[in-house]
């Protein structure tokens, strides 16, 4: 795998890519079925202890039928800085991974997924914990789990004028 150009931008912390991840709005991964690319954009939670995000989503569609046939992605959690007037230039952290995707099926894991969520994308996670995770909306929901195999990331903190 070619490794990152610019070096200076390059993340080597893995817990530096960790919290990019976890600071990220959203993720969105890639994925490919008969040669044909398919990209997503996902709310998401990442748990730490388990070094994988959760997503939630619908029970069919066509992510879920990419995925069932060819479950390897590659993902994105970008934290956009913002543009620098003046300076033609954007700042940013991001991070790259690769992984597999697994549905889960388990009520337990499944609902622990869905506190790591809410817990990442909640202002008061507990109010909203006890009044939706029911055990019927546990079930009901679609809950894919990437299992992380690779993390890379890039930044730019500070613009640099090159000419």
């Amino acid at each position: 795998m070619r490794g990152i150009r610019r070096k200076e931008k390059e993340i080597n912390d893995k817990e530096e890519l960790i919290c990019i991840v976890q600071e990220a709005k959203y993720i969105t991964i890639a994925m490919c079925s008969d040669n044909k690319p398919y990209l997503v954009t996902l709310n998401h939670g990442y748990d730490k202890d388990r070094n994988c995000i959760y997503f939630h989503c619908a029970q069919e569609g066509k992510k879920i039928d990419i995925l069932t046939d060819n479950n390897r992605i590659w993902g994105q959690a970008l934290v956009d800085k913002g543009y620098v007037q003046g300076m033609c230039d954007h700042l940013y952290a991001t991070t790259h991974f690769m992984g597999r995707v697994t549905f889960l099926t388990d009520y337990e894991e499944k609902k622990h997924a869905l506190t790591v969520m809410i817990k990442a994308l909640e202002d008061e996670p507990e109010k909203v914990i006890k009044k939706q995770l029911t055990r019927d909306s546990v079930l009901k929901v679609g809950i894919g789990r990437i299992d992380i195999e690779i993390m890379s990331g890039k930044k730019a903190e500070k613009t640099i004028i090159s000419m």
